[in-house]
């Protein structure tokens, strides 16, 4: 007998203001909790001292949260230099301090465009990335460091937001995998004082920005007022960059079976993946065959899109 999963069957996505010194996952489950929810996950770490934008998915849209993870980001970031520290933010121990050259706004501004396009970056040791199984977080705190291989990351903007005599602030517009303690760090670096992040907040993740989030706090009033879906995106916003397809009945009947829609591709190229729809009820994402036809590749539960 089929064990029944406990909560809810809620499905959306939630924009939330990750309050600092809360670990992503903590705030999921508040979330998660207070939707009563049966399943929820998010879609990209924020550490602990960061605030900001974590995109929480809730059932059938934790299908589709893996394109979320490929989406570029934007942060904002208050670097203090002359200070290093282990960990590359505020709650690391020091372990270095230097002079602080007298800095100009002109001088500070040079800097950052070096610091424009593809760069590589070494992963901090206080990450979530593995070696050998283990978090290298877990490693750092027994006092061990491993080799870390560089990555190419892209910085697309890095815009200086206010300048003081030992720190400033920036905007900076990244593509996925990019630390943003490893981007401060280095800057301290080329001015040749180091550096450390002590403020870090996510302004936007792919489509989603900041304007639309909610703390843990309003989302309880919300609740408390029995009005929290008003609260959830509908799951097809995680994928509202793809192509559009409307199905006809018989071509959704066929893909709910797993099996393709003949001939119901129209112009979209072969291997593409397009987001499906019925009666304007989304279905899920399908792939193009060479002949022409859309095969399933991730569907929601009939239950949740229901039937053609």
């Amino acid at each position: 007998m089929a064990r029944r999963r406990r909560g809810l069957p809620v499905n959306g996505v939630l924009l939330l203001d990750k309050p600092r010194s809360v670990s992503s996952n903590h705030a999921l489950q508040r979330a998660r909790r207070l939707f009563q929810a049966q399943k929820a996950g998010h879609t990209g770490t924020l550490d602990p001292m960061a605030t900001g934008l974590l995109p929480i998915c809730f059932g059938e849209a934790t299908k589709f949260s893996s394109h979320l993870l490929e989406a570029d980001k934007v942060y904002r970031t208050r670097v203090e230099l002359g200070t290093v520290t282990d960990t590359g933010d505020a709650e690391g121990e020091v372990v270095e301090r230097r002079e602080v050259p007298a800095l100009g706004e002109a001088g500070l501004r040079e800097t950052l465009t070096h610091f424009i396009g593809e760069i590589e970056q070494v992963p901090p040791m206080h990450s979530a990335l593995k070696h050998q199984g283990r978090k290298l977080y877990e490693l750092a705190r027994e006092g061990k460091t491993v080799e870390r291989a560089a990555r190419r990351v892209t910085v697309y903007d890095a815009r200086l937001l206010a300048c003081e005599e030992a720190a400033f602030e920036m905007e900076v517009r990244v593509s996925k995998g990019t630390y943003i303690r490893t981007l401060a760090e280095d800057i301290g670096q080329a001015l040749g004082c180091g550096g450390h992040i002590s403020e870090l907040r996510r302004l936007k993740t792919g489509p989603f920005e900041s304007e639309g989030m909610l703390s843990l706090e309003a989302l309880e009033r919300l609740i408390e007022d029995a009005a929290q879906d008003s609260a959830l995106l509908p799951v097809d916003v995680l994928v509202a960059h793809l192509p559009r397809r409307d199905m006809s009945a018989a071509g959704a009947r066929c893909l709910r079976f797993g099996q393709a829609a003949t001939g119901e591709a129209g112009d979209l190229p072969a291997d593409s993946l397009t987001r499906l729809y019925h009666a304007d009820a989304f279905l899920g994402l399908g792939v193009v065959t060479a002949a022409g036809d859309i095969a399933p590749r991730r569907l929601l539960s009939s239950a949740v899109a229901g039937s053609a």
